[in-house]
C-alpha cells in the first residue's frame, strides 16, 4: 500500500486543496456554516477513504447532498423559532439515521441495485439541484439578506405577534381544552411579549418568506432594489476568475485562485465586506446533543427524508466510483462503499458536520495527481484538519460573496445539459391526439420542476412513480407484439394465432399461442383480449409457454379467467414448455388444480403428437 505513497501525498494534498472552498461554500449555503461543511469533508473524507470500496475516491459534501440538506435544516429551524442551536440535535439526528441507512444499505446489498434509477430521474433532479443553487444564490450575490432588509421585516409584525400570542396559549393548553386559570396565565404571559420578542420572530417569518426557489424569487425584486455593489462585485470577480484562470491552466485549481485573490481583495480594499461565520479554532467537539436532547420518536417523521439523503449520497458515490474505475481501470466494490460512506456520514454528524458523498471532480484531481490507494483520501482529510488548526482564524476572514460566487459555478456546472439536449431528439412515444411527446422528457421535466419549486424528496418518488408506469406500459405492448407468433401454416389471422390441423381432416381446429417474455400486471390485460381472437373452428387452444420467463399473481389470473372463458366455449386447452419461474407460480397458486395433469406437456412436440393421435 505505502509503495505509491508518494502519488497519495500529492493526490491527496490536491484533492484538500480543491475541498476546501467547496467545502467552506456549502457549509454557508447550507446555513449550518463554513465549519459546517469543513467538518463534513473532514470526516467523511477520512472514514469513507478508510473503510469504502473504491481506492481513489475523495467524499465530502456535494451540490446534490447540500441542496438536500438545505431543505432539511430551513425546515427545522423554522420550526424552532429561527434558532439554529436549538434545532441542531435534530439536524444532526436526521444526518446521523441517513448515514446509518447507508450502511444498513450496504449490510443487505443493495449498492448493486443502485444503477437501474432511470436516467431521466437523475438528469431532472442534477438540473432541479443546479436551479436550486443558482436562484438561492443570487441574494447573496446581490448582497441582499432578508433578515436585514428592515421594510420586510417590519411587515410581518402582526403575522410574528399573532404566531408568539399562539405560542404562549398552546403551553397553557392542557388536554386540549384552555381553562379559565390558564387563560389568565396566557395573557399575562401574552403582555409580557416585547418589541425585541416580536422583532426576532419577524426575522424568523421574514427569511422563512425568502426561503428556497420559490422565496428567493419573490424577494428578488427587493434584492434587485438594494444591491449591495461591493458584495456582488466580489462575487462577479470570484465568478470571473473561476472561468477565466481554467483558460491559463488547470494545474492550480482556479476555484481556491478565486478564493484567495478576492479575500486578499476584499481585506486590503474593501472594508465594509461582509465575513462568512468565524470557524472555531481547533479540534471540533462531539455534539453529544443527539443522543440525549431528542429521541427516536422526534426523528420519525424524517425518516424518508434521511432515507432519501442515503440514497441520494448512494447514487452521487457509486456514480463516482464508476468514473474513478474507467480512469484507474479497476472495480469497485459497491455495497464496501456504502458501508463506508455510511460511516463517514455517520460519524460526520456526530461532530456536527455536514452529509456528503463521493465528489467527482475532488476525486479526478486525486487520480490525476498521482493518487492510487485509499491512503490519498485520508491525506486529503488531514490537509482540511491542518487547515481548520493552523488557518481558521484566517478563513473566518473569507468574504460571504466569494463563497456565494463559487456556489454560483457550483450550480452551472451541475446541471444535465446531456440530458436537456437530448430532450428534443428522443422519440415521442406518448401520444395526447395529435401532439407526441418523449416519456423520458416527461419524466425529466417533472422531476426538474417539482424538485425546483416544491419538494426534493417528493419529486424523485414520483419520478420513480411515473417512470415505472411507462416501464409497465412499454413493457406490456412490447410483451404483446412478441408473444404473436408468425404463422408457418396454410392460414394467416391478423390476430397471428397459428393454426393448424390435428385430425387430417383439412380444416385446421388447433390454435396455437406463444407467450414471450413476462405475463405481468402490466401485459395481463392486452393477453385477455387474446380470448376474443380465437376463431371459431379451433375446438382446441395451446399455450407455448417456453418463452415466458416470468410471471405474477395478475398474470395467474388472467391465465384462469382465459381458460374459463374458453371453456364456456366449449374449447379445449392445452400448456407446453412451462419454465421454472411459472411453474412455481402456478403451483403455489393453486393452478394445477384446476387443470388436468394430460393437458400439460413438457415441450412442444409431445403435445402436438399427442393432439394428432
Amino acid at each position: 500500500m505505502f509503495k505509491h505513497i508518494k502519488g497519495d501525498f500529492f493526490g491527496g494534498l490536491t484533492a484538500g486543496i480543491v475541498a476546501l472552498p467547496l467545502a467552506l461554500a456549502f457549509g454557508v449555503s447550507s446555513g449550518l456554516g463554513a465549519s459546517a461543511g469543513l467538518y463534513g469533508a473532514m470526516f467523511l473524507s477520512f472514514f469513507a477513504a478508510l473503510l469504502g470500496g473504491t481506492n481513489t475516491q475523495i467524499s465530502g459534501p456535494t451540490a446534490p447532498m447540500t441542496a438536500l440538506s438545505m431543505v432539511v435544516i430551513s425546515s427545522i429551524v423554522i420550526m424552532n423559532d429561527g434558532d439554529v442551536s436549538k434545532a441542531l440535535p435534530l439536524i444532526l439526528g436526521v444526518f446521523l439515521l441517513s448515514g446509518l441507512i447507508q450502511i444498513v444499505l450496504g449490510l443487505v446489498g443493495l449498492g448493486v441495485y443502485i444503477k437501474y434509477i432511470p436516467y431521466p430521474v437523475v438528469s431532472g433532479f442534477m438540473t432541479a439541484i443546479g436551479l436550486i443553487i443558482l436562484t438561492t444564490q443570487t441574494l447573496p450575490v446581490l448582497g441582499y439578506y432578508p433578515k436585514e432588509d428592515t421594510e420586510l421585516v417590519n411587515s410581518f409584525e402582526a403575522e410574528a405577534e399573532h404566531t408568539l400570542l399562539m405560542k404562549v396559549i398552546d403551553e397553557n393548553l392542557e388536554n386540549d381544552l384552555l381553562e379559565v386559570e390558564k387563560f389568565t396565565q396566557a395573557a399575562q404571559e401574552g403582555q409580557q411579549i416585547s418589541n425585541i420578542d416580536i422583532e426576532n420572530e419577524s426575522k424568523v417569518q421574514a427569511s422563512k418568506y425568502a426561503s428556497g426557489v420559490i422565496g428567493a424569487l419573490r424577494v428578488l425584486p427587493r434584492a434587485l432594489g438594494n444591491i449591495d455593489f461591493v458584495e456582488l462585485l466580489l462575487a462577479l470577480g470570484t465568478i470571473i476568475i473561476i472561468y477565466g484562470f481554467k483558460r491559463i491552466t488547470t494545474v492550480i485549481p482556479s476555484t481556491l485562485v478565486g478564493l484567495i485573490l478576492m479575500t486578499i481583495i476584499a481585506n486590503f480594499f474593501t472594508p465594509g465586506y461582509r465575513p462568512i461565520t468565524e470557524i472555531p479554532s481547533g479540534f471540533p467537539m462531539p455534539q453529544w446533543g443527539i443522543f440525549y436532547e431528542i429521541s427516536f420518536i422526534d426523528l420519525l417523521p424524517y425518516f424518508f427524508t434521511a432515507l432519501t439523503l442515503a440514497l441520494l449520497g448512494t447514487i452521487d458515490s457509486l456514480l463516482t466510483s464508476v468514473v474513478a474505475d474507467n480512469l484507474t481501470k479497476t472495480r469497485h466494490k459497491p455495497n464496501k462503499e456504502l458501508i463506508g460512506q455510511g460511516i463517514g456520514n455517520t460519524i460526520s454528524s456526530i461532530f456536527g458536520g455536514l452529509p456528503g458523498a463521493g465528489a467527482t471532480i475532488r476525486t479526478v484531481v486525486n487520480i490525476n495527481s498521482g493518487g492510487v490507494t485509499r491512503i490519498s483520501g485520508m491525506i486529503s482529510s488531514m490537509v482540511l484538519l491542518f487547515i481548520l488548526l493552523i488557518f481558521s482564524s484566517i478563513a473566518s476572514k473569507i468574504p460571504a460573496a466569494v463563497l456565494a460566487g463559487i456556489l454560483v459555478t457550483v450550480g452551472i456546472s451541475v446541471m444535465d445539459y446531456k440530458g436537456l439536449r437530448a430532450s428534443r431528439i428522443l422519440p415521442k412515444d406518448i401520444k395526447f391526439k395529435r401532439l407526441g411527446v418523449s416519456s423520458e422528457v416527461i419524466i425529466m421535466f417533472t422531476v426538474m420542476i417539482l424538485a425546483t419549486f416544491w419538494n426534493l424528496v417528493y419529486a424523485v418518488g414520483i419520478g420513480l412513480l411515473i417512470a415505472c408506469i411507462f416501464f409497465m406500459k412499454k413493457t406490456g405492448d412490447s410483451m404483446s407484439k412478441l408473444s404473436n407468433l408468425l404463422l408457418s401454416s396454410k392460414e394467416k389471422l391478423k390476430e397471428k394465432i397459428e393454426l393448424i390441423d390435428s385430425d387430417g381432416d383439412g380444416s385446421p381446429n388447433v390454435a396455437i399461442k406463444q407467450i414471450i417474455g413476462p405475463l405481468f400486471f402490466g401485459s395481463s390485460d392486452s393477453f385477455q383480449k387474446l380470448g376474443s381472437n380465437i376463431p371459431d373452428s379451433a375446438s382446441t387452444v395451446l399455450f407455448k409457454l417456453d418463452r415466458m420467463n416470468y410471471l405474477d399473481q395478475s398474470g395467474v389470473y388472467a391465465m384462469d379467467e382465459m381458460i374459463l372463458s374458453l371453456e364456456k366455449q366449449n374449447k379445449k386447452v392445452y400448456f407446453s414448455g412451462i419454465d421454472s419461474q411459472p411453474k412455481l407460480m402456478f403451483e403455489k397458486m393453486g393452478f394445477f388444480d384446476k387443470v388436468n395433469s394430460n393437458q400439460i406437456f413438457e415441450n412442444y412436440e409431445d403435445c402436438i403428437k399427442s393432439l394428432k393421435k
